[in-house]
């Protein structure tokens, strides 16, 4: 398993004086945020978390004493180390295992590489990326849904797609 980070959550501005930011969330809830307490290789360390009741958060950090510290860090995402999320169910799967690897058809055919894995309200889609043509210009992209029938299997090494979800 590679141990690349995963982002959970990205600080979108300050919030008050005192060196408090508010947090846009990409898990579960605030629940799921707080079994971690220090994020980016242990630079930034929990001292508070708190839901905003608006599907956020507002932490404290504490190499963080005031509003203009904190608005130094907008835009900067909070990774934890793979290794340190929750074990997962046969079948489940975290986006960050599946961006990056390689896909190939059920035919044997070479696809490309996941780049992208978005969820428009019907369940996760994957974005699969070409290679690049010969002339150096990136490769086209299509969507395949992450369901049984369109991608029969997968592993840490590669996504085996339907021939038929597999555009030209």
């Amino acid at each position: 398993m590679r141990d690349r980070p995963v982002t959970l959550a990205a600080i979108t501005g300050a919030h008050g004086v005192t060196g408090d930011v508010r947090l846009k969330l990409f898990g579960e809830g605030v629940e799921a945020l707080k079994r971690y307490r220090a994020f980016n290789a242990s630079t930034l360390t929990v001292a508070k978390l708190r839901d905003d009741g608006k599907g956020g958060a507002i932490a404290r950090f504490v190499e963080v004493a005031d509003r203009t510290a904190a608005e130094k860090l907008r835009g900067t995402a909070l990774t934890v180390p793979r290794s340190s999320l929750p074990a997962l169910a046969e079948g489940e799967y975290y986006h960050a295992d599946l961006i990056g690897l390689p896909a190939v058809s059920t035919t044997g055919d070479p696809l490309g590489e996941c780049i992208a894995v978005d969820n428009y309200g019907a369940g996760d889609v994957l974005e699969i990326r070409r290679p690049a043509t010969e002339d150096g210009k990136p490769g086209k992209r299509f969507m395949v849904p992450m369901r049984p029938e369109a991608v029969p299997d997968w592993n840490h090494e590669r996504l085996l797609i339907e021939a038929a979800f597999a555009e030209d």
